[in-house]
């Protein structure tokens, strides 16, 4: 049995999965996440390990591998990192078995990344830094309009009438924004016009590395926002892709979950090398 830690450093959220893996079967024991805000990073991420080592009863010297994704590389209590496309493609796909594309939407950018049935990325195309098609924008026009983030998606989904953001500038979409609450736009036609701006810059991004059919699975902070989940699976109809939109009540510890795998993966590898380290 192998035990493995990944830990995912984002932008905005530190997430942290623990697994056990036995005889190629994986059992997610603990978990892990909390919003990084104006906390130092690496003081949460250790602050995780040891919540999820205490959940799953277990003590430091128990864990075989301690993996980070993200931001997470300069971790120092790591044994390894892996680079995130990879550990999101495998987090998709544990998440869901047929998934055979990932949208992941972060704080600051989102990608898309083409996987096969073994979770190998096969090709990735990112949106670029000042696009308005992040969580961390959708963050400043819910705190604008004074709505919370659990809101957001029902309020979407219940919009009549659309009120389209033109911009792909996040600085002049916020400005858009303003000008629609000074002409009385309910808010919920606001945030639906904005998930159907982002989904149509979103999906871009899939047929751009010909990901022209089969599942997209959303991970990272906006996977569970319902409203633009909605407007992305509209997107694909509209658009004749081919393709059908999912997501996970998990879709946010991809990262992590990934990380865990691809840890204990590499673990065991190096036990059958018979080039693991010895304990101190």
């Amino acid at each position: 049995m192998t035990v493995s830690i990944g830990i995912d450093v984002g932008s905005g959220v530190v997430k942290t999965a623990l697994f056990r893996v036995e005889g190629g079967t994986p059992e997610w024991v603990a978990r892990w996440d909390a919003r990084i805000r104006q906390r130092v990073a690496f003081q949460l991420v250790s602050e995780s390990v040891e919540c999820v080592l205490g959940k799953a009863g277990l003590k430091r010297g128990d864990v075989d591998y301690v993996a980070t994704t993200g931001e997470g590389e300069s971790y120092g209590d790591a044994t390894g990192h892996f680079y995130s496309m990879t550990t999101h493609a495998r987090g998709a796909l544990y998440l869901n078995p047929e998934a055979r594309a990932v949208l992941d939407i972060g704080a600051l950018n989102g990608r898309a990344i083409q996987i096969d049935g073994r979770g190998k990325v096969l090709n990735y195309r990112m949106t670029s830094q000042c696009a308005s098609g992040s969580g961390q924008f959708l963050e400043n026009i819910s705190r604008y309009l004074g709505i919370a983030q659990d809101e957001i998606g029902s309020l979407s989904r219940s919009s009549t009438k659309p009120e389209k953001v033109s911009s792909i500038c996040a600085v002049l979409a916020e400005t858009d924004v303003i000008n629609m609450v000074s002409r009385s736009i309910p808010p919920s036609d606001i945030l639906r016009g904005i998930h159907e701006s982002m989904a149509e810059r979103l999906l871009k991004l899939p047929k751009s590395i010909d990901v022209r059919q089969g599942v997209v699975m959303m991970t990272g902070g906006l996977a569970l926002d319902t409203g633009l989940v909605q407007a992305l699976s509209d997107g694909m109809e509209k658009q004749k892709m081919g393709t059908r939109v999912a997501t996970h009540p998990d879709s946010i510890y991809a990262g992590a979950i990934g990380a865990a795998l691809w840890g204990a993966f590499r673990h065991d590898k190096l036990k059958t090398l018979g080039r693991l380290p010895e304990a101190s």
